[in-house]
């Protein structure tokens, strides 16, 4: 493969710096340059196809991720005359699964951009960022997204799209009622009872049904005080049921489900595409949400705030961040390309045109600075949001046992705050879920 070099204009042309596979840099003078692009065609490479499988962050046909990749692809390939870039586009429900059996089937996609990276890694299956990607490009990405990329202290998951999670309240409804958003947990409950006077139909709408459990649940645990951490201590290990953790569980039954303040639909029954359903039709009080809620109410007419996530008695230690992640499997050598390809995919432009369609936040410094200082409407919209970022917590994604824990999480955490359920009992079988997984992983 011949080698590239930025250029001075930003653009990527036949010859760039990249790092080389033992992590050093790899640089061509230009005084050997003749010598070393003798043979070579203009871009490296010589009708090459690289096949990428993605998620769809639509919510119709219309407005499909299909659209954007096929802009996008459609602009590469005009200056990469060489280089064919075949998409897939399927559904949340759907794109982990294909990947998987794509891999296990001995057909591993170049490019996959899904929810997890670490089990490929862990495999062997993927190549670090560092032998892909220009050391502008991987530079640019946010700090934390980065590290969360990392398996082994090594990235392989390169972050594609992010959001964070802020407490939505109904202005209409807060006016009726007479209250203010809340600042902590005790004001939350109060809100809700007062919401519910006023005979909202759920003063706080709280899914832990089995679509999304696990970020509500990580929601609360970070928020909890006394120590709360989410999933996880600072070293990685798993610590689900906690004595925090517990005493945060504990109160949501008794304080919010226990006293009829989470609606009609039992929270272990409630997902989350539902709640946000209700919200948009003005049936809900407060919930926690993320970007993709502005423009679902927006659509309805909802007059709605956001405030960031009580804690317990007062600001937060942090809240929830959530990335998806994009990954390059080994398997037909086409590293250069997809290089070149994911510089360009990473590219300022196309990360503010994918994170201003799907309402997400920008992965990289220099899309975010812009986002946060512009003057177009959406993008005040998430600055909310954008502003939640630096003090966010991620999933443990970087274990290879996070899979299965999460997976437990959405099938079993709802029986925490169910009328006859233990938030110690279901925590401790959860943590007892994410123990023997994590023995029986590489991580």
């Amino acid at each position: 493969m011949c080698p590239y070099v930025e250029r001075s204009d930003g653009r990527v042309g036949a010859l760039r710096v990249r790092r080389g596979t033992a992590g050093t840099i790899a640089v061509v003078s230009a005084l050997g340059m003749a010598a070393v692009l003798g043979g070579c065609g203009a871009t490296g490479s010589s009708d090459v196809t690289l096949r990428l499988v993605a998620a769809d962050y639509g919510d119709s046909a219309a407005h499909s991720s299909k659209k954007y990749w096929d802009d996008l692809v459609k602009d590469y390939e005009s200056t990469h005359p060489d280089v064919k870039v075949e998409v897939s586009v399927y559904s949340w429900n759907d794109v982990d699964r294909k990947v998987k059996e794509m891999v296990d089937a001995g057909d591993a996609p170049d490019l996959a951009q899904i929810g997890a990276y670490a089990d490929y890694a862990a495999a062997g299956k993927l190549y670090p960022a560092s032998e892909l990607l220009s050391i502008r490009t991987q530079a640019d990405f946010l700090s934390q997204l980065s590290d969360a990329g990392q398996w082994k202290h090594t990235q392989y998951g390169i972050p594609f799209g992010a959001s964070t999670r802020v407490l939505f309240y109904n202005k209409t409804l807060f006016d009726k009622a007479g209250i203010t958003p809340p600042t902590t947990w005790a004001e939350l409950a109060a809100d809700a009872a007062a919401l519910k006077d006023k005979g909202v139909k759920y003063p706080f709408a709280l899914p832990l049904g089995p679509e999304e459990a696990q970020a509500e649940t990580m929601q609360w645990l970070l928020v909890g005080g006394n120590g709360g951490s989410g999933y996880t201590d600072d070293i990685g290990t798993y610590t689900i049921n906690s004595a925090a953790n517990v005493s945060t569980f504990t109160w949501l039954k008794d304080d919010l489900v226990g006293k009829g303040l989470t609606g009609p639909v039992a929270p272990g029954k409630l997902n989350r595409a539902a709640a946000f359903a209700a919200f948009a039709d003005g049936q809900v009080g407060m919930l926690n949400g993320h970007p993709t809620l502005i423009q679902q109410a927006a659509a309805k007419g909802v007059k709605f705030g956001t405030v960031p996530m009580p804690g317990r008695t007062g600001k937060a230690r942090a809240s929830m961040g959530v990335a998806d992640w994009m990954m390059a499997f080994k398997q037909n050598g086409h590293r250069d390309e997809i290089g070149d390809f994911l510089d360009f995919v990473y590219s300022e432009k196309n990360v503010l045109d994918f994170s201003r369609t799907y309402g997400l936040l920008p992965v990289t410094s220099s899309a975010s600075n812009a986002m946060s200082t512009s003057d177009q409407a959406a993008d005040k919209a998430l600055r909310p949001f954008l502003e939640e970022l630096p003090s966010t917590e991620l999933y443990p994604v970087g274990k290879t046992s996070w899979a299965a824990v999460s997976a437990a999480v959405k099938q079993n955490i709802g029986q925490a705050v169910a009328p006859n359920g233990s938030p110690s009992g279901v925590l401790t079988r959860l943590q007892a879920t994410a123990t023997a997984a994590d023995s029986s992983t590489t991580d």
